[in-house]
Order: structure tokens, then C-alpha cells, then sequence
């Protein structure tokens, strides 16, 4: 059944490429010889003539593999539509197997025009091409001709349908395998949804992306691509009152560094956050929030027994003084939120580290917001090995050090121990400005603290909730770059029309 992501508000399974192999293979062996190609070609010319109902030419550009043989269905489908359709096989015929050898017999039995590129004037109004080169097998950068025909359909003006994934990306991490990818408008995924295209530049280009499983189970997962969080739990009783929401502590803003802090704190108070404490590791920071005089101030909170009680975030702008108060931090904090300088103190120092893996172990929970070069840091790797496969970077990082991962970025991936991991589908780089991280950091505070989290998958929910509506803000956003101090309005906005 054809499905577009994103139009139900359900979470949409999500499996690498071993999985569907594996999902792939179980469905040739219980299917008539062909079965599987068909449909996915049918797919692929459905959603082509429902895309572009007004189109006129179409150019497939096949691949010498299954995913060319998908195409070549689609190429059949569509000329008999009437739609005249342009077909550039780009490898040696004589070297196709299975059921992309019967797809190329059946093509040439049809009245397609087979070319070597782009017909001329190809790419106007009314035109729309189909990517089908490469499919999930890809494993290495696009070469020769491959290279060639992708800059081809990268130059075309008209929509690029890519079947299964645009080629040149790796299905599993998101990463382009070499500076040839396909940037596509739309995407048809078939079979399973991977993961990669909805991380890391995956997003970019994948273009909007549709879902047909072939009429195939796909079984069990290997990620979960999140849904909108229910509005439910943001609804208020008469009888409640400040203190049935919790009280969330800010520790941060060394130096030079207040903003930071104090971007977080209001960040947690418009999120819900019963009373709202700001501690600056500052000793000459402010004493009072003159556009917020509702946050309460107060010095060297680390040193008190109200951590204990509290959902506590730490680290934003925390500079070098964040190190001191950490070991007592991680050790009384009832519910943990580190961020950017606290991060890279646990990085930097082993000690801290183990109280860290000691505090997940006895059951206190903790979340993590790394962005690429903090997660390297904690992984003592670098960042472009955390964004060649975010999924896993973020997964061990939360078994490592037993805590939720949320790993920033685009589609950011929301890892616990034990759990399956998550994606994050919204955001843009409207958020790439100084200061969205901090307020990320507490949004998940304050959202955290008004919840009844009762275990780890719980706080992964609730991190994962915290990231879409962040992400959201910044969709609906008529301004880019999104300024942080105008993201806390809109996420607040946001609890509001809940």
C-alpha cells in the first residue's frame, strides 16, 4: 500500500539495510518468480502519474541491478499509460540477472525510446524523471557513467521520483557514499522505510518521502521514525498547582556565559516547570531575570538538598567552572539533563565519567544532548565518524554511559540502553544559531519535570517529544535563522494551542 510519511500521525517503522534483506529474501521465497519486481515497479508508476498527473515525458534512468529492473516495471507501466517515456540503461545489458534480466526482455518489447541521456529540452513543465540507478546495495561512490547520469538528473528543473533511496546515499547512516548523490523530490521507498533518509543528509536528499511495503510484513524493526507527541499529558486539572509540576534547576553560566543559562531556565519554565531555579557559576552573575523576575535566582544551588528532588540541567554555558560541581551534580541530581560543557567535562575526565555510569546503574535517570563533536569527544572518536553512522554513535554512547542519548543534527536520533532507537523528523536549519541548544536542553527540563517518568523508555518518550516540538517550532517559523530567545515563544505557543 502506497503511503506518505508523515501524513497520519502514527510512528513509521523504520529497518537498515541487513533487516530488509532479510525481509526481502523471506518474500522471493514465498512469492511466484517476479512477484516482488512487479509490484514495485506498479508502485513506482502510481505514485509517478499521482505526483505529475499532467505529465508528458518521463526519462528512467535504470541501473544495472534490481533497482534498474524496478525502474524498466515503472518504464512499462507508464508507457502504457500513454506517457511518453525515455529509457537510458546505464550498464551492460548482457550483464543482468533474474528478475532484472526479465524486466529488461519485457521493456524491449515495448514502445520505449532508449537513449544515452536526457532527451533534448528534457526537463520543462510537464516533465518528471525517475532515479532508479542505484538501490540499497550501493556500497561505494558513484564512478564513470553512474557519476555522470546523477549530475544529469541533479541539473534537471523538473520533479526526480527516486526509487528505494536516491542514489549515491547509504540506506542505513544517511551519509552520501561520494560527492555524486541524487537530490531528489520525492522518494518511494519500497518495502521497508530505511533509515537514512531521515538522518543525516539523508533529509536533503531523499526530498519528500513515500512508503509502499509490497504487501510484505517487514517485521521487527531497527528504529522507529517518532510521531507528533500526544497533547494529553500538556492539559492541566482545576485542582493542580505549582507544585504538581516539579521543580526544575538550572546550573550553568560561567563567565562571560549567563545567556546560556539563562535561555535554558526560561526554556524550562515556559515548558511547564513548576517553580524554575537558575544557578549561576558565575559568583558576579545576575540576581535577578529582568524580563523573567519569575525564575528564582539563587547561588551555589549544587550545594543543596533540593537537587535531589529536582530535574536538574547542567552545562549550559558552563564553561571550565562546570567541572567543580559536577561530581555532587551527578551524584544528588533525582533527574539528570547534561548539555554542552558538562559534556565535555564527562568527556575530559574519567572520574566523572564512572559517576555517571555508577548513576545509571542505580536506576537515576539521565539524558544526554551531544551535538556531532560533544558525541565524538565522549566516544574519543571525531565528528565525521559520528555523522558516517549517527544511529549507532548515539546507541553506544547511550549503552556506554546508561544514560538516554539525544544526538542533535539532522534528524536527530534518540538512543537508550536496551531500547530501540528513535529518529526525529522535524527541525531545519533555522535552528542553526547560538542559543536553540540551550533551549532544547530546557525544554526537556521543564517538560521532564511534569511528567511521571518511571523508567528508561519513558525518558526516552519524553526527550523524543521534547525534540519534535523543538524541531517543530522551527518549521512553522516565518524567519530564518530562528532566534533562540523567539524559539522559547513559539514552543510555548505550542503548549498553548495543546
Amino acid at each position: 500500500m502506497l503511503q506518505r510519511i508523515h501524513a497520519t500521525p502514527a510512528p513509521w517503522p523504520l529497518h537498515g539495510l541487513a533487516r530488509t534483506r532479510e525481509i526481502e529474501g523471506a518474500a522471493l521465497q514465498s512469492l511466484p518468480p517476479f512477484t516482488l519486481m512487479q509490484r514495485a515497479g506498479d508502485a513506482v508508476a502510481r505514485l509517478a502519474r499521482a505526483l505529475a498527473p499532467h505529465t508528458r515525458r518521463v526519462w528512467v534512468v535504470a541501473g544495472p541491478g534490481n533497482n534498474g529492473g524496478d525502474g524498466l516495471v515503472a518504464a512499462i507501466a507508464l508507457r502504457r499509460a500513454g506517457i511518453e517515456t525515455f529509457v537510458t540503461l546505464a550498464g551492460d545489458a548482457a550483464q543482468l540477472r533474474g528478475d532484472a534480466k526479465q524486466a529488461h526482455a519485457l521493456a524491449l518489447a515495448e514502445d520505449l525510446h532508449w537513449v544515452d541521456q536526457a532527451p533534448a529540452g528534457f526537463g520543462r513543465a510537464g516533465d518528471l524523471a525517475l532515479d532508479a540507478l542505484l538501490g540499497i546495495g550501493a556500497s561505494r561512490a558513484p564512478e564513470g557513467r553512474l557519476a555522470i547520469l546523477i549530475d544529469a538528473l541533479n541539473a534537471l528543473a523538473c520533479p526526480v521520483l527516486a526509487i528505494d533511496v536516491p542514489s549515491g546515499l547509504d540506506a542505513d547512516t544517511g551519509q552520501p557514499h561520494g560527492d555524486a548523490c541524487v537530490t531528489a523530490t520525492h522518494t518511494l521507498s519500497l518495502l521497508t522505510l530505511k533509515p537514512g533518509l531521515f538522518t543525516g543528509h539523508g533529509r536533503d536528499h531523499c526530498g519528500e518521502a513515500w512508503l509502499d511495503d509490497l504487501g510484505v510484513d517487514p517485521g521487527p524493526v531497527d528504529a522507529w521514525l517518532i510521531a507528533p507527541p500526544s497533547p494529553a499529558g500538556w492539559q492541566r486539572a482545576h485542582a493542580q498547582h505549582k507544585g504538581s509540576f516539579g521543580d526544575l534547576v538550572v546550573i550553568g553560566g560561567a563567565p562571560g556565559m549567563a545567556g546560556a543559562a539563562l535561555l535554558a531556565a526560561r526554556a524550562g519554565h515556559a515548558a511547564g516547570a513548576g517553580r524554575t531555579y537558575l544557578s549561576f557559576l558565575d559568583d558576579t552573575g545576575p540576581a535577578l531575570d529582568g524580563e523573567h523576575p519569575e525564575l528564582m535566582i539563587r547561588r551555589a544551588l549544587w550545594q543543596h538538598d533540593l537537587l535531589r528532588e529536582a530535574t536538574v540541567v547542567c552545562g549550559c554555558g558552563g564553561g571550565d567552572a562546570v567541572r567543580a560541581v559536577l561530581p555532587r551534580v551527578i551524584s544528588l541530581a533525582g533527574r539528570l539533563v547534561l548539555d554542552a560543557d558538562a559534556l565535555n567535562a564527562v568527556a575530559a575526565d574519567n572520574s566523572l565519567r564512572q559517576l555517571l555510569i555508577a548513576r545509571g546503574r542505580s536506576g537515576r535517570p539521565t539524558v544526554l544532548t551531544p551535538h556531532p563533536l560533544e558525541a565524538a569527544r565522549l566516544l574519543s572518536s571525531n565528528t565525521a565518524s559520528v555523522q558516517a553512522d549517527r544511529l549507532r554513535a548515539a546507541q553506544t554512547l547511550a549503552d556506554d554511559l546508561t544514560a538516554v542519548v539525544l544526538l542533535k543534527g539532522s534528524g536527530s536520533v534518540i538512543a537508550a540502553p536496551a531500547c530501540v532507537p528513535l529518529i526525529n523528523p522535524t527541525g531545519n536549519a533555522a535552528l542553526a544559531t547560538a542559543g536553540t541548544g540551550d533551549v532544547l536542553a530546557g525544554w526537556i527540563g521543564g517538560r521532564w519535570s511534569t511528567a511521571h517518568a518511571s523508567s528508561t523508555a519513558d525518558t526516552q518518550q519524553i526527550t523524543s517529544a521534547a525534540a519534535w516540538q523543538h524541531g517543530l517550532a522551527a518549521d512553522l517559523s516565518p524567519t530564518t535563522p530562528l532566534r533562540a530567545s523567539d524559539l522559547i515563544a513559539a514552543l510555548h505557543a505550542q503548549l498553548r494551542r495543546g
